[in-house]
């Protein structure tokens, strides 16, 4: 038996401000999943940047965040089927280990994550871009969720959380907006999940 080339493998990426569903949505399309937060700096990073005017680090901010792992795990998702992650815990602040992400030859895949945007004009060059989407309910909607999982998953102390909780509402649509602005399509978990259908299928270009 003669054997099949492999299947072209391209991610769509899913980002939107933090308690905006992003997980939920990723889970309900069926789709294999990596979790852009397993890529965070640890706490301990000297280049971890600060809140204006505070002590607390900003984990909102992307330099929290390490693009060039990101950038190539998915990379190498799209080429083998398969790749090795870090384990972040985030309420250490830690990477407590590392495992292996496998896809096999699915022909599609989603990467979400608060930072997803920032990363959709080098998966584009790529050539790996399916879809870049931004997933937005609202400040009010967003906080209540956010704050709920946050306190669920014992994440942060609750003053960090009320105090990050308040900063993002404020500034939810401005994230939204420079989210778009990298290139990631605006929408609702509706919307989202009919251009997930339609990636997967093939008949969705990647947003120029």
């Amino acid at each position: 038996m003669g054997s099949h080339p492999p299947i072209p493998t391209r991610v769509v990426l899913l980002c939107g401000p933090s308690g905006s569903g992003k997980s939920l949505l990723a889970a309900d399309s069926g789709l294999p999943v990596l979790r852009l937060d397993d890529f965070y700096k640890e706490g301990t990073d000297p280049t971890l940047p600060q809140v204006e005017g505070s002590s607390d680090i900003d984990w909102d901010h992307p330099q929290s965040w390490d693009a060039d792992i990101a950038v190539a795990a998915i990379e190498e998702l799209c080429r083998t089927g398969r790749t090795t992650i870090p384990v972040y815990d985030i309420s250490l602040s830690a990477r407590t280990g590392a495992e292996a992400l496998h896809i096999e030859r699915t022909p599609l895949f989603i990467a979400e994550g608060i930072f997803a945007a920032e990363i959709v004009e080098r998966c584009r060059e790529l050539g790996i871009l399916a879809d870049a989407l931004c997933l937005s309910r609202g400040p009010l909607t967003t906080f209540r969720r956010r704050f709920l999982r946050d306190l669920r998953e014992g994440r942060k102390s609750v003053p960090f959380l009320l105090r990050r909780g308040w900063r993002l509402m404020r500034s939810e649509r401005s994230i939204v907006a420079r989210q778009s602005a990298l290139g990631a399509h605006p929408c609702d978990k509706a919307e989202a999940l009919g251009r997930l259908a339609a990636a997967a299928a093939g008949r969705c270009t990647a947003p120029a």
